[in-house]
């Protein structure tokens, strides 16, 4: 029997820089039932949930046919909320569940099925998606975090730094920087395993979560996939999104 595969998306009313974005409906539609329906559109997904802290966004959800579920206030990490959502939900220990933000509406069908694939094939306790870079995006740029993997497909390093460094100018561009995508698959009882890691030296000098995984001892599978869409983190990001969309129903 195959093992179930829930996706659970965090939906939050608080973002700094574009507050109460989830439920923003230039479209029609909430943003955050725009990232349902794409999620959907994933044939690997048994399930979609969407995992809130506030009454307001699981009025919203339920409006439109999709499973809430209610989580404390005071998570630390959105991996920690997952867990709560995970155990409230009553998955199985080998069930995979599949972490989407709620801020992705273009997310594509296809980097989730990747990421399903590399967590199944390899056993690893978490899976996530490596993207080459395209040649407009400055892979220099701290901001975009990269990762390298070893031949066996799991997660050697992540880092704000641009890895791997290539020592001499006209060495061979064997190994070429790929961009972390912030898609995650973890394996649920794993997810247990995660809020109970106490926080790590390289994590707290990169301020890079998924960093506590691997110092800790576990592995992070690597999928790679050209992945070309964004999350929505501002305002004028989602005027874009909405554009996009409304040229694409004409």
């Amino acid at each position: 029997m195959a093992m179930s595969v829930v996706a659970i998306i965090p939906a939050r009313l608080a973002s700094t820089r574009f507050p109460r974005k989830v439920l923003a409906s230039d479209t029609g539609w909430p943003l955050i039932r725009h990232v349902c329906e794409r999620v959907k559109m994933c044939p690997d997904i048994g399930e979609v949930v969407v995992a809130t802290d506030a009454a307001e966004v699981q009025g919203a959800v339920q409006g439109f046919g999709v499973r809430c579920v209610m989580t404390r206030e005071d998570h630390p990490n959105g991996t920690s909320r997952l867990a709560e959502a995970a155990a409230t939900l009553g998955l199985g220990p080998e069930a995979l569940v599949v972490n989407v933000q709620g801020d992705e509406p273009e997310i594509e069908p296809g980097a989730i099925s990747a990421a399903i694939a590399a967590s199944r094939r390899t056993g690893a306790e978490v899976a996530t998606i490596a993207s080459p870079f395209t040649p407009d995006e400055d892979a220099g740029n701290p901001n975009v975090v990269k990762v390298v993997a070893g031949v066996n497909g799991l997660a050697m390093y992540f880092s704000r730094a641009l890895i791997p460094h290539h020592r001499d100018a006209n060495s061979p561009r064997a190994a070429a920087a790929m961009k972390h995508v912030g898609l995650y698959v973890y394996r649920a009882e794993f997810l247990n395993t995660y809020v109970m890691l106490s926080p790590t030296p390289l994590e707290r000098t990169e301020m890079l979560e998924q960093l506590r995984v691997l110092e800790h001892g576990y592995r992070i599978a690597v999928a790679e996939f050209a992945c070309t869409t964004q999350g929505i983190d501002t305002p004028e990001q989602y005027a874009g999104f909405v554009s996009r969309w409304r040229a694409s129903r004409k």
